[in-house]
């Protein structure tokens, strides 16, 4: 059986980070995905955060994976009509330039589906046309306009933002969920159609439980926050879980910035917690046995147990806390992800060989479809497959020099 996607291709025209999370996405899903870049330039992640001297960034490598890469100067005659043929021969473009970038170029929208109506066309923004917010988004901006910072962090600090790219690569996959559904639609009515999301809307999709709590708060504070803050908005929550089962990040040995294990009590795992981390006493005491009774005391529930827990490592809580049935997990740190060997043995985390960099190691796809495997391939070098590529759209050697001379390519 072949790739998901087997057929569908991809003309990416998308720089930085939400675009190309959301076409290396179509491209672990089977598409053939065909990255546009600037001439001698590229994409600017190419050169950003480098660790190497003049070789493509890992910023770049790592969102750019199972691609082809095309060098095109729309700004040329012959640019204008490269591209031309490449949107008559794709079934999907994908861009997030800014407002009226392309259509200055001749390759918004309208020109686009007049030319190719089975072409669907999708944008990422930062904010939603009629947002009435005309200002330029990165990931922090969104998640700030999203909501997600304002209920991120303690009450006694700062609104804090996630490292977790909710703005970005969140939307990179809201993206691709509207893609497919257009496709498929595609196929009953033959029509393409334009795809549009928002990194602002994006962050507010993933927020939807801070804004039940919002609406929540009619009823009184919110009870499973430490202390029940009152206020006329949710508030930052710490590492609480903020949901109906109370949790906490506990202190682990040998006391590390990322010897954490968060643990979270269930009112059933109440007794098993209390028999192992030795205080039988509680499990009947007034003021700790019932869900109700420990929600007003949240702090000192987790003492009792951190005391327990600071004795020993993460992982051996977590294996300890497993054995009963209470849910826990080790707070992972980046390194010990990178050196979790169960990762890349089940292909998650790929070693993927670079002629420039050398060896470098990248994420594979967070989705798996048994049926259509794609391994995971090195990220192109800039225009890696210019020749190639035009040479299907009908253009011949000698054009392909003369369109090279000319700085078209």
């Amino acid at each position: 059986m072949g790739k998901a996607l087997d057929g569908v291709r991809v003309l990416d025209m998308t720089h930085v980070q939400s675009g190309p999370s959301a076409t290396q996405l179509l491209a672990w899903l089977g598409a053939e995905v065909i990255k546009v870049e600037m001439p001698r330039r590229g994409d600017i992640t190419r050169s950003q955060l480098r660790d190497k001297s003049n070789v493509d960034s890992l910023y770049f490598t790592m969102l750019n994976a199972n691609k082809r890469s095309v060098t095109i100067n729309i700004k040329t005659p012959q640019g204008q009509e490269a591209m031309g043929r490449l949107i008559d021969a794709c079934d999907v473009l994908v861009e997030n330039f800014g407002p009226g970038v392309l259509d200055r170029q001749g390759f918004g929208y309208d020109a686009i589906r007049a030319r190719n109506p089975r072409l669907i066309y999708a944008s990422i923004r930062g904010f939603a046309e009629g947002a009435g917010v005309d200002a330029k988004a990165y990931e922090t901006i969104a998640q700030a306009m999203g909501g997600a910072m304002s209920t991120t962090g303690w009450r006694s600090g700062p609104p804090t933002a996630s490292s977790a790219q909710i703005g970005d690569t969140g939307t990179g996959i809201h993206c691709v969920t509207g893609i497919l559904a257009a496709l498929y639609q595609r196929t009953v009515t033959g029509e393409g159609q334009k795809v549009d999301v928002a990194m602002q809307d994006c962050v507010v999709n993933l927020l939807r439980v801070k804004l039940r709590d919002q609406q929540r708060l009619d009823a009184g504070p919110l009870t499973e926050y430490p202390g029940a803050p009152e206020g006329d908005c949710v508030p930052r929550a710490g590492n609480c879980s903020g949901g109906g089962q109370p949790g906490a990040a506990l202190r682990c040995a040998p006391g590390g910035e990322n010897d954490y294990c968060y643990v979270i009590i269930q009112p059933q795992g109440w007794a098993p917690l209390m028999r192992l981390v030795g205080r039988k006493d509680l499990i009947d005491d007034p003021k700790f046995a019932s869900h109700e009774a420990r929600a007003q005391r949240l702090e000192q529930c987790f003492e009792v147990v951190e005391r327990w827990t600071a004795k020993r490592t993460k992982f051996e809580v977590m294996a300890a806390l497993k054995a009963i049935d209470v849910p826990c997990g080790p707070v992972l740190s980046t390194k010990d992800i990178l050196e979790d060997r169960a990762l890349y043995d089940r292909g998650f985390l790929v070693e993927v060989p670079h002629p420039e960099r050398g060896t470098y190691v990248t994420v594979g796809s967070p989705i798996h479809l048994s049926a259509s495997h794609v391994p995971v391939e090195r990220a192109p070098l800039l225009g890696e497959h210019t020749d190639e590529v035009l040479a299907t759209l009908g253009y011949t050697h000698e054009e392909i020099a003369g369109m090279r001379a000319a700085g078209a390519v």
